[in-house]
Formats: C-alpha cells, sequence, structure tokens
C-alpha cells in the first residue's frame, strides 16, 4: 500500500500518531499521580507547578532546536532519537526519591518531548494534501487524547496495584517499542522528502506572522494547560474525590478534546472545499472556537463532579478545535521546507506561557482557591483570536 493512497497516507500517518499518544501518555501520567507524589514527598500546589515549569522551561527552549533538527537529519531519523530520548526521561521519572529528582527528569523529558509535535507538522504535511492538514492535526489531537484519556486509568491502576514509580517505567518502555514499528512503516510507504534546511530560519523568524501565530497559540493554550495538568488535583480538592474516584472523571475531557479537534478540522476543510483560501478557513474556525470556549466560565458553578467533568470536557473541546486550526496555519502560510520549524515555534511558544503560569496557577490556587485561575484561562482563547485577527496575519 503506497503513502500516495488515500488510504496509504492516512495509514502512515496513524501509526505516527500513535508516538503522540506515547507522547502525552508519558507527560500526563505525573498530573495523574500528582496527589500521591504531593502527599510523599510533601509538596504544596506552588511546588507542583515548579515541577510543571522544569519540563515547560525545556520544552520551550527546545523545540525550535528539536524542529531544526528534525527538517535537517529528517523525519524519520529526528522523531526516533527524540522517542528514545524522552522514554528514557520517563524511565528515570520512576527512580526519583524527591522534588529535584522529579524536576530534572521532567526537564529532560520536556526538552525531548518538544520534537513530537513539530514532527507531526513535518508529517502532517508530508502525506496530506493541503484541505486535509487541520483533520490532520485534529487526527494527531486523537492521539493527544488518546495519551490522556489512557493515563488516568492506567496509572491510577499503576499507582494502586504495584505503586507510582510503576506508572512511569511501564509508559517509558513503549516508546522503544514504537521505534522499531514506525522505522518499518514508514520504510515500506516512502513519501516525497523536503529539501534540507539551513542551520538558522532568519527569514522566517523576522516575519511577523509567524509571531503572531506564536502569540495567539501561547494565549489560547493557557486553558489547554489548565485542564491538562490540574483536573485531578481540581476533582480531589474541589470535587472532594479519592485519586480514584477522580480516575473515573478525568478520563472523560480528553474524549472531548479529540471530538473537538476532529469538528475543528472538519469545519476548515468544509470550507476550503466551498471555495475559500485555506489561512482564512482556519482563522474563521478559530473564532468560532473561541467564542464557544466561554463555557468555560461555567466550571464553578457546578454542583456534582458529573457537571465539573462535563464543563471541562466542553471546554476542551472548544479550544482542541482551535488548536488544530491554528497549528495548521504556518503549514498553509509557510510551506512544508520548513513545517518542523515552524511548528516548533508554536511549540515553544506552549512551552513558555505554561512555565510561566503555572507556579501562578498554584500559587493562586493555594491563596485563593480554584476559581480565580479558572476565570482567568477561560478568557484567553478570545484573546488569542484578537491576536491571531491583529492587521498584517493574514496570509
Amino acid at each position: 500500500m503506497s503513502a500516495g493512497s488515500g488510504r496509504g497516507r492516512w495509514v502512515v500517518l496513524g501509526i505516527f500518531v500513535l508516538s503522540t499518544a506515547i507522547n502525552y501518555l508519558d507527560r500526563q501520567s505525573l498530573a495523574t499521580v500528582a496527589p500521591v507524589l504531593r502527599s510523599e514527598f510533601h509538596l504544596s500546589n506552588a511546588d507542583y507547578g515548579l515541577i510543571v515549569t522544569a519540563f515547560s522551561a525545556t520544552y520551550a527552549l527546545s523545540a525550535p532546536f528539536l524542529g531544526l533538527m528534525i527538517d535537517r537529519l529528517g523525519l524519520n531519523r529526528g522523531i526516533s532519537l527524540a522517542v528514545g530520548v524522552w522514554s528514557l526521561a520517563g524511565l528515570a521519572t520512576g527512580l526519583t526519591r524527591g522534588l529535584a529528582g522529579l524536576a530534572v527528569c521532567r526537564a529532560v523529558l520536556g526538552a525531548a518531548e518538544a520534537g513530537g509535535i513539530p514532527a507531526a507538522g513535518k508529517a502532517i504535511h508530508r502525506y496530506l494534501r493541503p484541505e486535509e492538514r487541520a483533520l490532520g492535526n485534529a487526527v494527531n489531537q486523537i492521539g493527544v487524547s488518546l495519551g490522556l484519556v489512557l493515563a488516568p486509568p492506567a496509572a491510577t491502576w499503576l499507582a494502586v496495584t504495584w505503586g507510582w514509580r510503576r506508572a512511569f517505567i511501564v509508559t517509558g518502555l513503549l516508546g522503544f517499542l514504537w521505534i522499531p514499528l514506525w522505522l518499518r512503516v514508514s520504510g515500506a510507504a516512502p513519501a516525497r522528502d523536503e529539501a534540507a534546511s539551513p542551520p538558522l530560519r532568519l527569514a522566517l523568524l523576522g516575519d511577523r506572522r509567524m509571531w503572531r501565530f506564536a502569540l495567539a497559540n501561547g494565549l489560547s493554550m493557557m486553558l489547554y494547560s489548565l485542564w491538562t495538568n490540574w483536573t485531578t488535583l481540581y476533582l480531589v480538592d474541589a470535587g472532594g474525590l479519592t485519586l480514584v474516584q477522580a480516575a473515573w472523571f478525568a478520563w472523560i475531557p480528553p474524549v472531548f478534546a479529540a471530538l473537538g479537534g476532529l469538528a475543528g478540522g472538519w469545519l476548515s476543510m468544509a470550507w476550503i472545499r466551498r471555495g475559500m483560501e485555506a489561512a482564512n478557513a482556519r482563522r474563521r474556525a478559530c473564532g468560532l472556537c473561541a467564542a464557544a470556549s466561554l463555557v468555560t466560565l461555567a466550571v464553578p458553578l457546578s454542583v456534582s463532579p458529573w457537571w465539573a467533568a462535563l464543563w471541562i470536557s466542553l471546554s476542551l473541546f472548544w479550544v482542541s478545535g482551535f488548536s488544530v486550526n491554528l497549528y495548521t496555519l504556518p503549514l498553509d502560510v509557510f510551506g512544508g521546507k520548513d513545517a518542523a520549524f515552524a511548528v516548533s515555534v508554536l511549540v515553544s511558544s506552549y512551552g513558555l506561557m505554561q512555565a510561566l503560569v503555572s507556579p501562578l496557577f498554584g500559587g493562586a490556587i493555594d491563596r485563593f482557591g480554584y476559581t480565580s485561575v479558572i476565570l482567568a484561562a477561560a478568557l484567553s482563547p478570545p484573546a488569542a483570536w484578537l491576536a491571531l485577527r491583529w492587521k498584517g496575519t493574514g496570509a
């Protein structure tokens, strides 16, 4: 089955998306067992925010270099190296003995996992047609959501049965199983190669559109960061649930995130097929999703964990629809040769935002509770929409 055929292209991309699922399963295991770690290591919410920052800071700083590496080395070698390193970091997390060890392991994990989304952008541009690319990002969002869905039940079961360390060891091993699978599948279905990029994309960095995309991404993903890092803690602290009870609810929002990504990708694809220019279709979809994401304001009003899970789920649904279109805009505007680097700038903006706001989230939660943080994060997608519509962002 050739990569050029319709089914073949999507099968190859589907195998690649498994790396995204492993990426997010690795990183989300920490958020799942956070209540146990907080108790065992005597951590405050601010301490937990610093651990998230350790991941996010290296994630932000490494992303452009990983994007350049993938563009230069090629998709297969670049993603194999990244998966190998982040799998080692995941394994090491299970051997840590305190806050400092956790911070170091998460920093290495962040540095390596920064290559995942840029590599996905490279694969999407390599295998899919232009009108399909937001839908391709939506499929990649399914990989993200699969990792987020599996982490609460899998990590909780491993933590309760064999201890929290086993959760990191098992998830770390999965990456080493994926590498030979990908090399075999991609080797059997070759696609066109892009020309190698020069060492530094100064022209791209000087393009104002790139920085506006990055600003919009950093703002919109503030809400995404809140729910992917704090949902379990919110259900335990504000909902009064145990870790096991919270796991029954924490898997639901990521399912909605996957559905939201598919809805956002389908929407822009439908508009493009009706004749709308690609970048304009992506921006229109982002605007609709930004307005709908204000449903987040209902979360603090929840009267039960079920209602909280529902509102959080709808919040993630709409921010994911925004995200898949925003991450496709650099592919539309800048093309495939620099696809990994262009997407890596967005990845870096997300990591930088998360590094800055995570300790602020933790400190605000310790002092004022969750409501103030939720209300502030709810306004981030509309702010991102304004940044995206700022004069000069057009393709």
